[in-house]
């Protein structure tokens, strides 16, 4: 069956129907499109201006048909191709942007134009009496081993519409797309191929789509522009965790980069050769800057431990020759007795104790050290130590019934507490935990036993000095009512508790 070919002399009312759908499609999209976005207007202009170009030949030169037909089929392909590009920034971006409000992808927008060039191809030829089927069907083979050759960049097509509809990012995020830590940029371009991701080193690297679709994607721009960081620090091991989490976290305030909230922290990560590793976690809303941010953390951790007096180890051996002589070693080991002996003078009650059996208690006790918020000691817990603070703060804390912990004291600097359990054996009547890093003087209840062994008559007096401390506290805490035991009788009933404890 024959096609109808279309020409200007053919039917003068289609060529200026056609004409005039050209013109208010381009008048319509010069008129909604954005200020921005107007200049997109001038390729459908160009295109309709060649169209009347070639009509305008086609018309002079109709007396040569074969000549004619070619200008025929120019004058109808741009005046299509100018129809169909104004239509898709009608469609792309004065629809699609204002639905979204945001520019539409360019590869999407590549997409559609290339499309509707194959549709007006298509409708050209077939106006210009051209069966588009027959093509096709003569050229199956080319058309094979065009669609063989073009696999890779069709996947890749294929692909980048895929990210683009799922938007895993975008322009101007930063991603990684490797296991390499170093595959980190910002991306600068998304098309129809590949994507531009622009490193640190001002590197661009052309990742393909297909390449991507299939890669797990880190992307640190969205949906928050938040991210954490972490540099990790070695301290000694004579250090405590506490005293270096505290200068760590000085050093952090006012640290360029670095966001006050979320706030900083610090972590005790692992105990290695050389001394124990710290890893310092906070948060940057630049991730451009990650690098340089590191830097000013390491150098504040650096002059903060510096200024608290603790080392940052390396790997090395050390080989330390000195002579310790009895003498040295001798006065070491006194002025520490000596401290000891004075933590103790802290007790009230052991000051009925003689000179040398406060002193051999001194060289028996044992000095600890507790982190803050650790229990010291639990309620219901089995007695039998004296703890005495030579520094710090702790909590004494009593059970509610529904599993809460009611406050109902601190004791800072030489207070003590467990005197009724080492005399007596009681199970812990309170829950004793560290407010602040504490190191405790503790006396064991062996240590005591070989004191009271060699001291009769001292558990008479410190029976009674701590009946008198137990009335006081009774008295203080407004509950002398309930002190319905007689004092006498009271004092027999501890006495001979001790005794049975000590097994004297």
């Amino acid at each position: 069956m024959p096609v109808e070919t279309l020409s200007l002399g053919s039917d003068r009312s289609v060529d200026v129907a056609g004409i005039a759908t050209a013109v208010a499609l381009l008048g319509l999209a010069q008129w909604l499109l954005p200020s921005a976005e107007k200049g997109r207007t001038r390729l459908p202009v160009a295109y309709l201006l060649l169209a009347g170009l070639f009509g305008a030949l086609a018309a002079a030169l109709a007396s040569n048909a074969n000549v004619a037909r070619v200008l025929s089929f120019l004058y109808t392909f741009f005046l299509l191709a100018s129809c169909g590009r104004s239509l898709v920034l009608l469609a792309v971006d004065v629809i699609f942007g204002r639905k979204t409000h945001r520019a539409p992808p360019r590869i999407f927008r590549d997409v559609m134009q290339a499309v509707v060039y194959v549709v007006v191809l298509l409708l050209t030829l077939r106006a210009v009496g051209v069966e588009p089927g027959s093509i096709l069907t003569t050229s199956a083979l080319l058309t094979a081993v065009i669609g063989l050759a073009l696999q890779d960049t069709l996947g890749n097509m294929v692909s980048g519409l895929a990210l683009q509809m799922q938007r895993p990012f975008q322009v101007g995020d930063w991603i990684q797309f490797d296991s390499d830590a170093r595959q980190v940029g910002q991306v600068t371009e998304v098309n129809w191929r590949a994507t531009s991701v622009r490193t640190n080193d001002l590197v661009d690297v052309i990742v393909p789509n297909s390449l991507l679709a299939k890669a797990p994607i880190r992307n640190y721009s969205q949906p928050s522009n938040l991210s954490r960081r972490h540099v990790t620090v070695q301290a000694s091991y004579s250090a405590s965790p506490k005293r270096v989490h505290d200068a760590i976290l000085s050093a952090l305030r006012g640290t360029s980069g670095v966001l006050a909230e979320p706030a900083p922290f610090v972590q005790t990560r692992n105990f290695a050769d050389s001394g124990i590793e710290y890893a310092v976690f906070f948060f940057i809303d630049d991730y451009a800057i990650r690098e340089r941010v590191d830097g000013y953390v390491r150098d504040r951790v650096w002059y903060a431990l510096q200024r608290a007096k603790l080392e940052i180890p390396f790997p090395q051996r050390t080989v330390h020759l000195h002579a310790v002589s009895e003498e040295s070693e001798g006065l070491s080991l006194e002025r520490e007795l000596s401290r000891r002996d004075a933590v103790l003078r802290c007790v009230d009650f052991l000051d009925v104790l003689p000179a040398a059996a406060h002193r051999s208690l001194a060289a028996a006790a044992a000095v600890r050290l507790y982190a803050p918020s650790e229990v010291i000691v639990a309620h219901g817990d089995a007695a039998g130590e004296l703890y005495i603070i030579d520094r710090g703060e702790v909590i004494v804390e009593l059970p509610r019934d529904d599993r809460t912990a009611r406050e109902i004291a601190r004791l800072g600097s030489g207070k003590f507490f467990g005197e009724m359990g080492l005399m007596t054996g009681e199970q812990r009547k309170a829950t004793v935990r560290a407010a602040t890093e504490c190191e405790l003087l503790v006396v064991s209840h062996e240590a005591f036993q070989a004191t009271l062994a060699s001291n009769a008559g001292v558990v008479e007096k410190i029976s009674e000095l701590l009946l008198q401390r137990q009335a006081e506290l009774e008295i203080a805490a407004a509950s002398r009512e309930t002190m319905v035991e007689p004092l006498q009788d009271r004092s027999l009933r501890l006495i001979s508790q001790i005794k049975g404890f000590f097994k004297l």
